[in-house]
């Protein structure tokens, strides 16, 4: 899954979405996007695998990452349109990112579906985060910001919206995955191990450039 390179094609479609909240200060749809996070880590950690088919936590998670993936989208194309763009605010909407990424990737690693495999959820946090400093580090190294690699955050997102949704249907029909994990394990394990690569992919593109 490399979501982030269809960032051009989708671009247009979110330019006219983000007509109508131009006249909302683009810093409130950054910030409001870290609150979507915090309540959907909130879901998340609360959720369990005795009580899902009956309090739906799951499908609460889902909604509110979607309303942090769609506001963290469009909080850049409202700067553009109303002309306020600017480094403070690209280096805020990348600090919330980053916030919002360990709340809701958080939630769910200390969350009951993770309680007897915690190190899954640490090294699918450590993946993700070296996967956003290697991009952002290439930059500011004078090379491009690099959004190449297996997993980038669009990618993580739509895991995070189709899986609870998965998740929660499996246990209704009462199926079982391999090992016996939870499909949300699964995801975690998928985080960890194609971050980390997706890390060390980019670390090799820019380790390149200086060549």
């Amino acid at each position: 899954m490399v979501l982030d390179k269809q960032r051009d094609n989708v671009d247009p479609f979110l330019s006219k979405i983000a007509k109508y909240f131009s006249k909302i200060n683009p810093d409130v749809l950054t910030w409001s996007s870290l609150v979507f996070a915090v309540v959907a880590g909130i879901f998340f950690y609360f959720s369990t695998p005795k009580l899902e088919l009956v309090n739906y936590f799951l499908y609460g998670a889902v909604f509110f990452v979607f309303l942090n993936g769609f506001f963290d989208a469009i909080d850049g194309k409202v700067a553009k349109i109303t002309n306020k763009t600017s480094m403070r605010g690209d280096f805020l909407d990348h600090a919330i990112d980053r916030y919002a990424d360990v709340f809701m990737v958080g939630g769910l690693a200390l969350s009951s579906w993770c309680i007897d495999h915690p190190s899954i959820g640490l090294l699918a946090i450590v993946g993700m985060l070296l996967t956003s400093y290697m991009g952002t580090q290439a930059q500011a190294i004078g090379y491009k910001r690099d959004y190449s690699g297996l997993l980038g955050r669009a990618d993580r997102l739509v895991l995070l919206m189709i899986a609870p949704i998965v998740q929660h249907i499996l246990l209704y029909y009462e199926f079982e995955l391999p090992l016996g994990l939870f499909l949300m394990e699964w995801v975690l394990i998928y985080f960890a191990v194609m971050g980390n690569l997706t890390a060390v992919q980019r670390f090799y593109s820019t380790y390149k450039w200086f060549k």
